[in-house]
């Protein structure tokens, strides 16, 4: 796992949203940005994900520039996939960009696809 992935937030309280936690993430890792091969998540642009025991999910994202073409779109799909997933209630897809993205933050995995190893 990458040591943008590790150093992701994420708070889970309560046995049954551990498996919810699971799916969310799954979910995530399916959205790509159109521009790069390579899943937001491998990307580092989750900052933070929280799955809270009323099945409400809170994800802090940023995209890999403010000016990110992509700006409308990822953020929605992300909503958009977790919303369907079975036992979801509620989801907020918050952007941010503090810290500011770099190629740190992606995955070795996510770097070697790239070409960047």
């Amino acid at each position: 796992m990458s040591d943008s992935a590790e150093n992701i937030e994420v708070k889970v309280e309560g046995g049954a949203v551990s498996d919810l936690k699971d799916k969310v993430l799954a979910a995530i890792k399916t959205v790509y940005d159109p521009e790069i091969p390579v899943d937001i998540y491998e990307l580092g642009l989750i900052y933070e994900m929280n799955v809270y025991p009323v099945n409400n999910v809170y994800v802090l994202m940023t995209l890999t520039s403010p000016s990110c073409p992509s700006a409308e779109v990822i953020p929605s799909e992300v909503e958009q996939k977790l919303k369907a997933i079975d036992g979801v209630q509620d989801v907020k897809v918050e952007l941010t960009f503090d810290p500011p993205y770099s190629q740190d933050m992606m995955s070795e995995a996510a770097k070697l696809e790239l070409g960047f190893l």
